[in-house]
């Protein structure tokens, strides 16, 4: 809202167009000398006295307050519900020049949760693109705006963040974020089911990264339990877009917000899919662990169809690891190699701790094949690159592998420091370094 003194010049101005005097303006609801005290500006009108103004003069409240034609905002905000219809179901890279675009008008306008919502768009592409550093200046910048909001507003910047965290090797600080999140809404009775999906489907990789299995498992199923069951919710969504488009066109914003807002919450929905992927993918993970080979095959392709569908070309390399391991021990190795060797083409881009990963199973397909040297090379590289993320549970594993590989070759003393390090990275099973894990959210029972 503006100040009272540009306010009361705005409605003077008005009512002079409109010829009205101040009583005419005024009445029934005002007399006429508060009509004068607000066009002289010395006093703050409230919203229901600016709402009642603004049907008299014939324009929005919104325009009253800000000057800003009402139509402007939701012009914006029915382009902000495309822009993320376009990261749901299509490619980051054109969703990010959309919302690049609209930040720029909502900064121009003045519109704060336009800029946020524009930012957590952006951040979100870049997540996608595997640009760590401008997501996590983008999801920064939205929380920062969202401060005075309450935490499931926020959750998605959080999760921005942490995942941001996650992905650039600060395992322990990405879980730090998530699991504060997941236990400030227990506290706070806003147990948004949306929110805990998000936070829940975000701490499963560091939980895994760091050894601790039994509360990333826990994590999935939560967040599972809780996804949102929509029959076709594009076509839903795509509907509300359209409705939303006819009564702009007609001048009706408000009902048109009302249609844009059911359109981006199916939207967000659809934006969940990425984070039920994760979930699919911890349940293949633990099914593997468990020596369910055909099923942790069957969940660990679903999520890598998930995420291929949204071209989420970081996470669906990371899955495929997963993949590889368990054709693997299919005994599938022609097919486990080929994928490790599409995911280590450019580097490790994709991450230390996968590109770790990919390592190591490429040196124990090299063992399985009788090649000790690659095994040892693999071993080596995955060993450097662990060692820059902290990943403890994979870093002692696989120091026993190189060990027992260098015990074989008969080279006792090589093997004994390798048993050292990995001694130096135990950690015991299913913790982390933070404690005692998020308190469950209880919902109330209806």
């Amino acid at each position: 809202m503006d100040d009272p003194a540009t306010i009361g010049h705005r409605v003077q101005r008005l009512r002079a167009q409109r010829g009205l005097t101040q009583r005419q303006l005024a009445e029934p609801s005002y007399t006429p000398a508060y009509v004068s005290t607000l066009e002289s500006g010395r006093v703050r009108p409230s919203e229901t006295a600016l709402r009642f103004l603004a049907e008299r003069l014939g324009t929005s409240y919104e325009e009253l307050a800000t000057g800003r034609p009402a139509h402007l905002a939701t012009e914006l905000r029915l382009a902000l519900v495309d822009a993320r219809r376009q990261l749901a179901t299509g490619t980051a890279e054109e969703a990010a020049v959309g919302y690049r675009r609209l930040l720029a008008d909502a900064e121009h306008l003045g519109l704060v949760p336009e800029r946020a919502e524009a930012l957590l768009g952006l951040g979100d592409c870049a997540l996608e693109t595997g640009e760590l550093v401008d997501a996590g200046r983008y999801f920064q910048e939205a929380e920062r705006l969202l401060a005075e909001e309450p935490l499931p507003r926020r959750a998605r910047a959080i999760r921005g963040r942490a995942v941001a965290h996650l992905l650039a090797g600060e395992l322990r600080y990405a879980c730090y974020l998530l699991e504060s999140a997941i236990d400030e809404l227990g506290a706070s009775g806003l147990a948004d089911p949306e929110a805990l999906v998000i936070l829940y489907a975000a701490v499963i990789g560091p939980y895994m990264d760091m050894g601790a299995h039994a509360r990333a498992a826990h994590a999935a199923e939560l967040a599972l339990a809780l996804a949102p069951q929509v029959d076709d919710p594009a076509l839903v969504a795509g509907m509300h877009r359209q409705v939303a488009r006819t009564f702009l066109a007609e001048g009706r914003t408000a009902d048109a917000d009302a249609s844009l807002a059911r359109a981006q919450a199916i939207y967000q929905q659809l934006s969940l899919r990425t984070d039920l992927a994760h979930c699919h993918w911890m349940r293949g993970y633990v099914q593997a662990q468990n020596g369910e080979l055909e099923s942790a095959e069957q969940e660990l392709r679903a999520a890598r169809d998930m995420l291929n569908v949204k071209r989420a070309a970081l996470f669906t390399a990371h899955v495929e690891v997963e993949l590889a391991d368990v054709l693997r021990r299919l005994g599938r190795h022609g097919e486990a190699s080929e994928l490790l060797s599409a995911f280590l083409e450019p580097g490790d881009r994709h991450g230390a701790v996968h590109a770790g990963g990919a390592h190591r199973l490429l040196g124990l397909i090299a063992e399985e094949r009788g090649d000790s040297e690659t095994a040892e090379e693999h071993y080596v590289m995955a060993l450097g690159l662990l060692e820059r993320s902290g990943a403890s549970g994979d870093l002692a594993d696989l120091c026993r592998l190189l060990g027992d590989l260098l015990r074989r070759g008969g080279r006792t003393e090589a093997a004994l420091d390798a048993y050292r390090t990995g001694l130096g990275h135990r950690s015991p099973p299913g913790t982390t370094t933070l404690g005692p894990a998020p308190t469950a959210v209880a919902f109330p029972r209806h």
